[in-house]
């Protein structure tokens, strides 16, 4: 059995980091550049109007002349004389000998002529060619992970296309002779299953949508001949149930025969307890505690910092804050407790109701998991703790 903190280390170590693949632009949001990126030409490209108004040669008087109309788009060269004024638009081409851009508020026209409300400065609303990024400068590093303007950096550029780590294929083993679809009628003994749909959408909330779900009654043979097909099909598995030590559990006895190797089996931690990972070649496996909520919470912990890993990312995990919390929290178990807990408008940690493993309903109200490590046994009211966000 390891700590939590054990747990991390040994997950980060095992976890391999996929394959870089080419692919769109469009299609990279959220995945992470696995090379650099170098500009392929000047940004702006030339000399830029930052506004609406009039690119002037400055002279010494406030009046000018206006000799046309440049536009965003307009390729066509002008040339002012001192004194000479061109009406111009946001993101036009500054003519070459201009040298300021008056915005349209702080001037008074008169026919083909504008007077100045103030003296003019040299320079004034033109955004150079080059004032964001020069040619050939380092663009985004290798790491950088594709955000929305990330992505509108490298499209101003004109780059179509770039390499990122691939996203992971992921199977979702359900295991459980008591499981049935939803919209059946339930028999004694059964009950409705859900796990499969909360582990689908909180790993397709990562942002990865290949991801096929299996389920496996509570068989050996069965339970080795879908694993078998799910290492063949997927680069991360999930296997939810039967990892515990009962005369039902065949996850265990499954993943020696099919020559896992283990790398560490339970941690101190509740809940979660009966959690495995191991891997098989390139493949990394991840037996979950059939209990919805620990499992959930064995995900959080464990599966997302291993998912940004693999797709290139520092594999941190959850982001981690220090508050206040509005309780007393006692921990008897000799075990990391990971409690099921809000974060509050004010600042301040709040633990929910309704801490079993079993339960979900306390779970939907969550917005975070308040971390108690096994080496502290009481934390007072108003007391600082470690909380970890929850994603989104």
């Amino acid at each position: 059995m390891v700590s939590v903190e054990e747990a991390l280390q040994i997950i980060a170590k095992n976890t391999p980091i996929l394959q870089s693949v080419a692919l769109p632009l469009t299609q990279t949001k959220g995945m992470v550049m696995a090379q650099d990126v170098l500009a392929p030409i000047d940004l702006p490209p030339f000399d830029q109007s930052a506004m609406d108004g009039y690119a002037i040669n400055i002279h010494h008087e406030k009046k000018y002349t206006i000799i046309g109309e440049v536009a965003a788009g307009d390729g066509k060269e002008v040339r002012l004389k001192v004194g000479e004024a061109v009406r111009i638009f946001t993101g036009a081409m500054i003519p070459k000998t201009a040298n300021a851009v008056v915005m349209q508020e702080k001037v008074t026209r008169l026919g083909d002529s504008i007077v100045l409300m103030d003296e003019a400065v040299t320079g004034s609303n033109i955004r150079p060619c080059g004032e964001q990024i020069t040619k050939g400068v380092l663009a985004l590093p290798k790491g950088t992970e594709l955000t929305p303007p990330a992505i509108g950096f490298l499209a101003g550029m004109g780059i179509r296309e770039v390499n990122v780590f691939d996203k992971p294929r992921v199977g979702i083993v359900i295991t459980g002779n008591e499981l049935v679809e939803g919209g059946e009628a339930l028999k004694p003994g059964q009950i409705y299953e859900g796990n499969s749909k909360m582990l689908l959408a909180a790993v397709k909330g990562y942002g990865i949508e290949t991801c096929t779900t299996y389920q496996v009654a509570d068989n050996f043979m069965a339970t080795c001949e879908v694993l078998t097909k799910a290492f063949l099909e997927n680069d991360v598995v999930l296997v939810n149930g039967g990892i515990s030590v009962g005369d039902h559990d065949y996850v265990y006895k499954a993943l020696k025969a099919l020559d896992v190797e283990p790398l560490f089996y339970k941690v101190r931690q509740k809940p979660g307890k009966p959690l495995f990972f191991g891997k098989r070649g390139n493949k990394i496996v991840f037996a979950l505690p059939g209990n919805p909520a620990a499992a959930l919470t064995c995900f959080y912990l464990y599966v997302y910092p291993a998912f940004q890993k693999i797709m290139g990312q520092l594999g941190s995990g959850l982001e981690r804050r220090k508050l206040m919390i509005t309780t007393s929290v006692t921990n008897t178990f000799g075990r990391a407790l990971l409690l099921k807990a809000r974060v509050l408008q004010n600042g301040e940690v709040e633990i929910l109701e309704g801490q079993s493993s079993a339960m979900l309903h306390t779970y939907s109200l969550a917005n975070a998991l308040v971390y108690v490590p096994e080496s502290v046994s009481e934390i007072h009211k108003g007391g600082v703790v470690e909380v970890l966000v929850f994603p989104n």
